[in-house]
């Protein structure tokens, strides 16, 4: 073991860089366990909607009149933002949020999730993965 401190002070600049690596590394697998949590997929999706479940649709108006998942409710993402007022009867029911590809989805569950909401989901990939998968969708 005396060696390694004469190794740190000798090279001095490896051990920085590799410190810094580690840290980087550790926030990396954080940030991307944290993004995934909350996320499902679209098959997941479809039992929890057959189960009941209410989707939220966080596109713009014209996207989500253009075409969205069956009973689902439009709510800007600045309403989940301001607290979600409108969905507070939902806070121990499945909600499955979605956008077009999942990015405001995993923003909106995390403030969901903080709201106190214990069933928020996200849909892993948006309505894009929807559509990839060949499910339907409506129209208003």
């Amino acid at each position: 073991m005396p060696h390694l401190s004469d190794y740190v002070v000798n090279h001095w600049p490896y051990v920085l860089l590799l410190a810094v690596t580690l840290v980087m590394l550790a926030v990396y697998e954080f940030r991307h366990a944290t993004r995934e949590h909350g996320a499902i997929s679209t098959a997941q999706a479809v039992q929890l909607l057959n189960g009941g479940a209410l989707a939220i649709d966080l596109r713009s108006r014209e996207d989500y009149a253009a075409g969205h998942i069956a009973s689902a409710r439009h709510v800007p993402g600045s309403a989940i933002a301001e607290g979600a007022s409108g969905l507070m009867k939902w806070k121990d029911k499945p909600l499955i949020a979605y956008c077009e590809n999942g990015n405001l989805g995993g923003s909106a569950v995390r403030e969901l999730g903080r709201l106190g909401f214990t069933q928020a989901y996200n849909l892993r990939g948006g309505i894009a993965a929807w559509r990839q998968d060949n499910l339907p969708l409506t129209r208003n």
